[in-house]
């Protein structure tokens, strides 16, 4: 891959882009309900999907009230004046069950708002199967997108995906649209009863302006020649102990890092095991994305060894950042990382995950074309700017049959 063409791809993203944003200009604005999700302790996809659609629905002129809940942030508020707080109860630490009144506020914002359409990500609350309904008794769309991950459907948390799509197949038949990241994901929605024309699929994007190859201190900071990282939850489902091991095992000298980001369940035990590794760094929770950034831009590999995944935003923001990517055959990332990347079989991880690595650890010029295959990658395929334009296409196209 020739860092030439990865430059001509931009520049014609970055003229569609120009194109699109003066025709929009010259649509009527519309008013959008966005229910969706906001920064807490441990951050994850569903709250940079909102906070970035938002921001990017915005930059094109349109009117967006952003309906969210909030529990683990207690007492903070919003500071987006558009915004509306709808009160909820925790439920396993997430903020799942919406207070009485907040279908009262929502219908009465809605006819104050004159709002035109109405966009859920999912999950949000037990609203998620009411508001079609709320809105159609009022005259407007209603648009899902669906975050929920999967998997190979023999495992634990595959089966356990799949059976949390059966029961939202019900309820999502109610929607005018449905969005989903891949033809896999569109697929089984529609082997559950949900009519295939309602299934868009558009998948997630990131700002690869942003999130773009560059000078970085990190590696410098901690003493490494080499860095591996993971970025994400740290959760059973996310398998970071296995790529802790994997690592490990490899037997490389010290100045070779393994750096991890993230908060979950696992993360005390992984720290007590590899309390003693000079080579391993868990860094918990890193909220700045500036710094994020600057681990993206200092890694030579980002690896996601997940079980089940929807389409991984860290993922795509490690491709866009010019890593070379190690990813599982799950959710829509292998769709996105074929051929600019290594998948490796789930059921095979025990092997094929350090074999991976060490590939990628010993063969630098390998490593490098990887890496400029997942920005050229990420740039042609998943930026954020064609994403928000493909729904802004899609509410268009709803509104105007109504």
């Amino acid at each position: 891959m020739r860092i030439g063409d990865c430059k001509a791809a931009e520049r014609q993203i970055a003229i569609r882009s120009t194109q699109l944003a003066i025709c929009n200009s010259q649509l009527a604005t519309m008013k959008i309900a966005w229910f969706g999700h906001v920064a807490s302790a441990r951050g994850n996809g569903l709250v940079t999907y909102s906070r970035e659609m938002i921001t990017g629905l915005r930059q094109r002129g349109q009117h967006v009230k952003f309906f969210y809940h909030i529990s683990r942030e207690r007492g903070i508020e919003h500071p987006d004046p558009h915004s509306i707080r709808l009160g909820s109860f925790d439920l396993l630490n997430r903020a799942m069950l919406s207070s009485p009144k907040a279908r009262e506020i929502i219908e009465e914002t809605f006819a104050r708002e004159r709002i035109a359409v109405a966009h859920i990500s999912l999950s949000f609350s037990q609203l998620d199967f009411s508001l079609p309904d709320l809105c159609h008794a009022i005259g407007i769309p209603a648009i899902a997108t669906l975050h929920f991950p999967y998997g190979p459907p023999k495992t634990f948390w595959g089966s356990g995906a799949r059976m949390l799509y059966r029961i939202y197949s019900g309820s999502l038949k109610n929607y005018d649209a449905v969005i989903v990241f891949s033809e896999a994901q569109r697929a089984l929605l529609v082997d559950y009863g949900v009519p295939r024309k309602r299934v868009r699929v558009i998948p997630n994007g990131i700002d690869v302006a942003t999130y773009s190859p560059g000078n970085s201190d990190f590696k410098k900071q901690i003493g490494a020649n080499t860095l591996v990282a993971y970025i994400g939850r740290v959760d059973a489902e996310k398998n970071v102990g296995d790529l802790l091991k994997a690592f490990c095992n490899l037997d490389v000298p010290d100045d070779h890092k393994l750096v991890v980001v993230g908060n979950g369940t696992e993360l005390k035990r992984l720290r007590r095991k590899y309390a003693d590794d000079p080579r391993v760094i868990l860094a918990g929770y890193i909220g700045d994305p500036r710094e994020r950034i600057r681990i993206y831009r200092a890694a030579d590999i980002f690896v996601l060894p997940s079980t089940v995944e929807g389409l991984s935003l860290a993922m795509l923001e490690a491709m866009a950042t010019g890593n070379a990517v190690i990813a599982t055959d799950v959710g829509a990332d292998a769709e996105a990382l074929r051929g600019a990347g290594i998948v490796i079989d789930l059921a095979d991880l025990e092997e094929q995950l350090p074999l991976a690595l060490r590939t990628l650890i010993e063969f630098p010029d390998f490593r490098r074309d990887l890496a400029a295959r997942a920005r050229h990658r990420a740039v042609v395929d998943y930026s954020l700017e064609t994403n928000i334009d493909r729904v802004l296409e899609l509410y268009r196209e709803l509104t105007n049959d109504k």
